[in-house]
């Protein structure tokens, strides 16, 4: 009798247990779980994660679990051309990427209501920077890559006047720093003549035609606006330092600097007027924007929940969100009216300056070596002939890089420093056994810097710092230049990897 009390009694033990389990916290149900790519940035995963969360609050019937990495957008789109198949959900990238990822079939465009949505809810710069033939692919996120004019109020009289301000930072001993032996700088004088320069790409990411007007009247025009300021005494083309700066063009990433250098006396302005020939002209600049795409999903439920989370993802909202935790400058219009964006003077600038600015599109890596020329001839010219003779030189070399063979595009070179050339020549490698590439023997001074290019351009490179002989380490990809602990005379062995693209870099001692 009691053996039957104390088993009953265990039944009823167990059936509490049970009860009381049905009764606790149940594990979060969702209905899709995606993978997903933003910045590296320390935080930004987890505020993601938050507005995921928000999104899922206000959304139960759809509720997504995300796992997020940090992957920088500068990389996302090569890595996600090189395998679609196991890319990432949803990702954020640079908008110079969209065209390839759209030839790669790799982004889901927006259905027409949510497309019309997005241009009415965003800058026209950041809404033509998501477009690929008329047609919105991808979400924009960011209206905040691009360069403007900090100056010193003590010094500068007329921020608005390029010869003003050489005027004045040579009364006052201060330099006007303008980086224009880079050539996203000194396309700016080139816009603002009225040029422009176009890139066509083709289906396997090879880039077939150039839409280029830089020799032109236009052309010289802008060549003799960069020399009124680059043969100017205050000229200093570092403009990744404030020493002396009496004005300097730089972008929001230097915010922070400028308002420590110039404290009290901080000015900031979109870019000034240059005149040549006695008529204005106002310079322009190339404008960035981060863009979030969407994969194409097989299941059109699935498609559909992705396209709304990131409408809601890039919307008012979130963007001001990221502003506030980061800085970031939105693409929102209604978020630019914010006060607290407003009230930030660098992205005040910045806007007004993209009213006049370039979305940067694809374009061949080699044209940043080519173009980057025109501010040092510039400097140099002592003649029109001179200023002519350097726009000639440049759609000569325009030819050049659309001429590049199929195996010069897939060979390796090493271009830095090396055998008394600057940055201007590539010393080509050769291959042996397949995707091995060895350089000749070559003598590295301990000034020597150094990366590993392909293609002659700077679509695809590698660097890593400090190389020591006989060591292999992994290269990285658009990394440090690179340099040798001992001096000496060595050959670079690369390894290239094309399916993972990745890469390991060997110094060995010449024989």
């Amino acid at each position: 009798m009691k053996m039957r009390k104390l088993v009953a009694l265990m039944m009823v033990a167990v059936m509490l247990v049970l009860a009381l389990a049905a009764c606790g916290p149940k594990e979060e149900e969702y209905k899709y779980e995606i993978t997903m790519w933003v910045s590296e940035k320390e935080g930004v995963a987890d505020l993601f994660q938050a507005q995921i969360a928000a999104f899922n609050e206000a959304n139960p019937d759809i509720k997504i679990k995300a796992n997020i990495e940090g992957v920088t957008e500068a990389d996302a789109g090569s890595k996600v051309v090189a395998d679609v198949a196991s890319a990432p959900d949803i990702y954020c990238f640079a908008q110079d990427q969209l065209a390839r990822l759209v030839q790669a079939a790799a982004l889901a465009a927006p259905g027409k209501a949510a497309q019309a949505a997005i241009e009415e809810a965003n800058d026209a710069g950041s809404v033509a920077a998501s477009k690929v033939a008329g047609t919105i692919y991808a979400y924009p996120m960011t209206s905040d890559n691009g360069y403007y004019l900090y100056y010193d109020k003590s010094v500068v009289t007329d921020p608005t006047d390029m010869t003003q301000i050489i005027a004045d930072c040579v009364a006052g001993g201060k330099d006007f720093r303008f980086a224009l032996e880079n050539a996203w700088y000194t396309a700016s004088f080139f816009f603002g003549a009225g040029c422009h320069s176009n890139w066509t790409m083709n289906e396997e990411g090879v880039f077939t035609s150039v839409d280029d007007d830089f020799n032109s009247d236009k052309g010289m025009i802008a060549m003799k606006g960069m020399q009124e300021l680059t043969q100017s005494s205050c000229y200093n083309s570092d403009a990744d330092h404030f020493d002396n700066a009496g004005a300097i063009v730089t972008g929001i990433w230097n915010a922070t600097t400028a308002e420590e250098f110039f404290g009290e006396n901080l000015g900031v302005a979109k870019l000034p007027k240059f005149t040549v020939g006695g008529q204005s002209y106002q310079l322009g600049s190339y404008s960035g924007f981060k863009l979030m795409g969407v994969k194409p999903q097989q299941d059109p439920a699935k498609q559909a929940a992705l396209s709304k989370l990131a409408q809601y993802l890039t919307g008012e909202e979130c963007q001001l969100a990221r502003f506030n935790n980061f800085q970031w400058g939105p693409s929102n219009v209604a978020a630019q009216a914010n006060d607290a964006v407003k009230a930030n003077a660098s992205l005040a600038a910045l806007l007004e300056q993209n009213a006049v600015a370039v979305p940067q599109g694809q374009i061949d890596g080699g044209w940043w070596d080519v173009a980057k020329l025109l501010g040092a001839q510039a400097k140099a010219a002592a003649s029109d002939e001179d200023l002519q003779k350097a726009l000639t030189d440049y759609a000569a070399a325009l030819e050049e890089l659309l001429a590049v063979t199929p195996e010069q595009r897939r060979a390796w070179t090493l271009i830095g420093t090396l055998k008394g050339t600057n940055w201007d020549t590539d010393i080509i490698m050769t291959e042996g056994p397949e995707n091995t590439w060895t350089s000749e023997a070559i003598e590295f001074t301990a000034a020597t810097q150094f990366k590993v290019r392909q293609g002659l351009k700077w679509n695809l490179d590698f660097g890593y710092g400090e190389l020591t002989a006989g060591e292999t380490v992994e290269g990285v990809k658009g990394g440090s230049n690179m340099t040798v602990a001992v001096p000496g005379t060595y050959v670079v062995v690369f390894v290239y990897n094309p399916d993972a693209n990745t890469a390991t870099i060997t110094l060995q001692a010449a024989e």
